[in-house]
């Protein structure tokens, strides 16, 4: 079995963390720069030491701090795949990949044979005989991902594998992660900024912000209705934080209702979720309507595929600007650019209402 299961805190970096992942499933794990998620990597793979805590992988308990207990690095079953290939310079990319197989007492045939196994699975056979000098980012990572598995891991790591790849060689390492993963049935976590990475390779999504996960679940579930303000970013979706006021209404913190579509209970702490394409712009508050109309400074306006998407400022309780996404005729008609105040008018039945994840506890708790 290769479930894991961690539950540790590291004072100095602030982090608090509760992940669970099934044996055989992979987990994604998002958040913004210092959210933590690398830490976690870390303390999973042994190179960090919680302060509290437990992790374990299966039945092996590899860090408890209550009984003292600390696996080392190399005795984990894990294997840890970063932004840089970090293949040593001075063997060739057949060694590269068979140094695992050797660490572990295998016969120099055995190495060479495993080798060749897994640079054929990840379609770089015919780089055996290179030096890591002689390849390409793409290749190299290739070749980097080889060698993590012929480690046999019972679980792999992957910290923001494509980050430092172009635009051409992304797509094939994610391509060929998703077919490793999905067919061998290996326990992964990956941690990236691409949402792409979520949506092809994991199957598990958790939301990392201040050292804590603030979402997790189903990746689909996470994109289409998340709970968080990182969550409803990367997923494009506007986020109003509140409280549920009556059936159908949230109540901002700073007294502006959003009616919608949801049934909750009055006090429900409450997210209010639209989309930019389901709000429009207007320079003055329309009257008599039923829709909810929000007033908002424009902050920045971007081409957005094929319409302009207007942004406003960040929202008082600190959220997320919202934003709406129209045409470029309707932006010029209305003469919008940063700076001015407009409305953004949504129609009820565009938003949907849905109690919020409650607020994780800080390390010093």
């Amino acid at each position: 079995m290769s479930a894991v299961r961690v539950q540790a805190r590291l004072k100095d970096r602030g982090v608090d963390f509760d992940v669970a992942l099934d044996s055989g499933e992979v987990l994604a794990v998002l958040g913004p720069n210092g959210a933590g998620k690398s830490t976690l990597l870390m303390m999973i793979a042994g190179l960090l030491r919680p302060d509290e805590g437990r992790i374990a992988l299966g039945d092996t308990v590899l860090t408890d701090t209550g009984t003292g207990t600390f696996v080392p690095p190399h005795a984990r079953g894990v294997a840890m795949l970063s932004q840089r290939p970090m293949l040593f310079p001075h063997m060739s990319v057949a060694a590269n990949v068979g140094y695992a197989p050797r660490c572990r007492g295998e016969s120099r045939a055995a190495a060479r044979a495993a080798a060749r196994r897994w640079l054929e699975a990840v379609d770089a056979a015919q780089l055996a005989d290179r030096r890591p000098g002689q390849l390409s980012g793409g290749q190299a990572q290739r070749v980097a991902v080889a060698r993590a598995l012929a480690a046999e891991p019972r679980l792999l790591l992957l910290d923001e594998p494509m980050s430092a790849l172009d635009v051409t060689a992304a797509p094939a390492l994610r391509r060929l992660l998703r077919e490793i993963l999905r067919g061998d049935g290996r326990t992964a976590i990956i941690v990236t900024h691409d949402l792409l990475d979520a949506l092809a390779i994991a199957d598990k999504l958790v939301v990392v912000e201040g050292g804590h996960v603030v979402e997790s679940g189903p990746v689909r579930r996470i994109l289409t209705a998340p709970r968080s303000d990182f969550a409803a970013r990367i997923a494009g979706i506007n986020l109003v934080l509140g409280v549920a006021s009556e059936p159908g209404v949230l109540r901002t913190a700073w007294g502006a209702d959003v009616s919608g579509v949801g049934e909750l209970d009055p006090g429900t702490a409450a997210v209010a979720l639209f989309r930019p394409s389901a709000v429009a712009v207007h320079l003055n508050p329309p009257h008599a309507s039923p829709r909810n109309v929000i007033p908002v400074t424009i902050a920045e306006m971007d081409i957005h595929g094929s319409t302009v998407r207007i942004r406003g400022v960040e929202q008082p309780d600190g959220g997320t600007g919202l934003a709406a996404d129209i045409t470029a005729g309707a932006t010029a008609d209305l003469d919008l650019q940063p700076g001015r105040q407009v409305y953004f008018v949504v129609k009820t039945q565009e938003v949907g209402l849905h109690a919020a994840l409650p607020t994780p506890r800080t390390a010093a708790q």
